[in-house]
């Protein structure tokens, strides 16, 4: 039993020195050795696997201020993932595997085809501060996208992050952290395929994605530039400045790595730049995005149609820019008070289809155990084209309430 136990301690110190265990879960590289979920470590250490769950069950209401019956419900599971972390022969070549069991989750609505798998990714360290990884994952895009949708102190990402992200592809990415004096940086870049978690063939254009975080004040407590709210209460400030590129050539997809597909394949260039502030409980992040497409016009290819199916449908990809900002601060016993204001500027091609929108949300969080264990309550106003008024009949307002559990 001794020998054991010096073994597995031995390998710890190997994990934390080699892979710089996070405290926060990341979807962009292995969660290992983090003392949490269900683990299991083979007699030789050779071979080494950490099991998880989460859940997210959820009630939600929207109002539409049209004197009509559009009243919206929502109750249902939004999310419900197993995630496997772990390594194998050796903590530099380690893996993670996330799998998904709800509709909304798979990509179904899109493509047909239930994708329940959502990564599957092997990574391998060269050093402490350089690690590439190959399989499918998350691209290295906005701040709250490469978030795990598990650290949100919303119950949802912003429109900005819906109307504009790149999302999950195949390819290969290179990660990079040094420090210039005592300022952390991390660069990272991706080569992927474009059409993201396809259950269909690729073409022949590929995405390149690009992304630079400057950290001038230090590194956050427990990898808090990646969890939102100031749930560690940082003892001094900190920031966190990123920006990024993505060259989507030729894809088959209304927003490259998501939508449905296209016909004529066409050019996404998507530009991102964030930031995220904390100090004692207060935190501030802001995020603007914009994606640019020489024609954004294409028509649905449904291959899901019969012979005898509908004329071509039109569609397009998202163009134009967004900013989305947050500000919360964490009370005692553990619970947050949030607002966020998000803004989408369609481009003028888009205005006989799309809105501009003001959207204002509310928020106020119970964390039991942390983002394992916590109780979300929001409240939205969605304002199309600037006018605030409640006599705008286009205007709407909703609720939503969320429990989160996992481990």
């Amino acid at each position: 039993m001794k020998i054991k136990i010096g073994l597995l301690l031995m390998t710890a110190g190997c994990l934390l020195l080699t892979l710089q265990s996070q405290a926060q879960e990341r979807d962009d590289r292995a969660t290992i050795l983090n003392f949490k979920g269900i683990q299991y470590m083979s007699n030789d250490s050779l071979f080494y696997t950490n099991f998880r769950f989460r859940m997210q069950n959820r009630l939600g209401f929207n109002n539409v201020l049209d004197n009509e019956d559009n009243d919206k419900f929502d109750a249902r599971i939004r999310r419900l993932r197993l995630r496997m972390d772990g390594y194998i022969y050796t903590p530099k070549i380690s893996y993670s595997i996330q799998l998904a069991f709800t509709r909304g989750d798979q990509d179904f609505d899109d493509s047909g085809v239930p994708n329940i798998v959502r990564d599957a990714v092997i990574f391998y360290n060269f050093t402490d501060d350089f690690y590439i990884s190959f399989g499918q994952n998350k691209l290295p895009g906005n701040r709250q996208r490469v978030n795990s949708s598990g650290q949100l102190q919303f119950a949802d990402r912003s429109l900005v992050n819906s109307n504009f992200t790149v999302d999950r592809d195949f390819g290969m990415s290179f990660n990079l952290s040094k420090k210039i004096g005592q300022m952390p940086i991390h660069a990272k870049a991706a080569i992927s395929t474009g059409e993201g978690r396809a259950a269909l063939g690729t073409d022949n254009g590929l995405a390149y994605t690009g992304r630079v975080e400057f950290l001038p004040l230090g590194d956050f407590t427990n990898d808090g530039d990646y969890s939102e709210g100031d749930l560690e209460r940082e003892e001094t400030p900190k920031l966190s400045i990123g920006g990024g590129y993505s060259y989507n050539d030729r894809t088959t997809r209304e927003g490259g790595q998501l939508g449905r597909y296209v016909k004529n394949p066409f050019t996404l260039k998507t530009s991102f730049a964030d930031a995220i502030f904390k100090y004692q409980g207060f935190a501030y992040q802001v995020e603007y995005m914009r994606r640019d497409v020489k024609d954004p016009f294409n028509v649905v290819d449904d291959q899901f149609n019969q012979i005898d199916g509908p004329e071509d449908e039109l569609t397009y990809a998202q163009k134009g820019w967004g900013v989305n900002q947050q500000a919360s601060y964490l009370l005692n016993k553990g619970y947050e008070v949030a607002t966020r204001y998000t803004y989408i500027k369609p481009h003028q091609q888009l205005r006989d289809y799309e809105n501009q929108l003001d959207v204002i949300e509310l928020g106020l969080t119970k964390y039991m155990k942390a983002h394992r264990l916590k109780f979300q309550l929001n409240a939205n106003y969605t304002v199309p084209n600037g006018d605030f008024s409640n006599k705008n009949s286009g205007n709407s307002w909703g609720g939503t309430f969320q429990i989160e559990l996992g481990i």
